[in-house]
């Protein structure tokens, strides 16, 4: 990302002079407050939208002097709300390389940890997931996102706060499966949870559509400034979740 700037419409500016480089094969994330303009780094690395100012260069190419198609072959998503077909299990998970042999989509679910899931049911891979996948939990749906992704094997991968809907047990277990995932592979990680993203290589800063701070994790919390007061916040937060005296005095957990 080479000096990018972004707006849906000229009189409110989403990114500003938006600079940072990830290395092939190493994992950056980004974080800030809801609105902060995390999100939408994912949509012009993709091309919904063009950036309005700067460029973003894969290898050194200008993403927009290649095709659409080739661009988006280079890069695997998985996002907070996965889009999955009122079709089977087997459909959705081929999706991410429809022309994959049967080996390699089982190959992938195993690899997701949802195979034995999916063996466990009466149609096993023949299981219609029904409309945007209301039949399996947010879990059982992030891990048929993580098989089509590892499926289509792209070099980029983009986890667009991949966990943020999930409860904390199950985020626990899909964040293992996404850690595995983005080895080997150059990874952007947009995060809510900063615990997610501890490992990052560098982790940016984002407010107001501004990189206001950068670094690992250890060097943020040092410098106590925006980054170290989300984390204590979210630490308060975690602490205070597993009992709440709601008004009528009962607890809910």
């Amino acid at each position: 990302f080479e000096q990018v700037g972004f707006s849906y419409e000229t009189r409110r500016q989403i990114l500003h002079d938006v600079s940072f480089e990830i290395p092939a094969g190493h994992k950056v994330a980004v974080v800030g407050a809801s609105g902060a303009g995390k999100s939408t780094l994912s949509r012009i690395l993709f091309r919904f939208y063009d950036a309005t100012a700067g460029r973003i260069r894969i290898d050194g190419q200008d993403i927009r002097a290649v095709t659409q198609k080739s661009l988006r072959r280079a890069i695997g998503i998985v996002p907070q709300d996965t889009v999955l077909f009122n079709d089977t299990i087997y459909y959705n998970i081929a999706y991410g390389r429809p022309d994959a042999s049967r080996e390699e989509v089982i190959q992938a679910a195993k690899a997701a940890h949802i195979h034995d899931f999916v063996e466990s049911l009466p149609d096993k891979y023949d299981t219609m997931v029904g409309e945007r996948g209301l039949k399996l939990s947010g879990g059982e749906k992030q891990r048929v996102a993580i098989a089509r992704t590892l499926l289509k094997s792209p070099p980029i991968l983009v986890f667009d706060e991949a966990t943020s809907a999930l409860d904390s047990k199950t985020e626990k277990a899909i964040q293992a499966e996404l850690r595995e995932l983005a080895t080997n592979h150059t990874t952007l990680v947009i995060a809510h949870r900063l615990s997610t993203i501890m490992d990052a290589e560098q982790i940016l800063v984002i407010d107001k559509g501004r990189i206001v701070e950068r670094g690992t994790h250890e060097d943020l919390l040092a410098r106590g400034g925006i980054y170290a007061h989300l984390w204590s916040l979210q630490q308060q937060e975690e602490r205070e979740a597993p009992l709440r005296v709601v008004g009528n005095g009962l607890a809910t957990v």
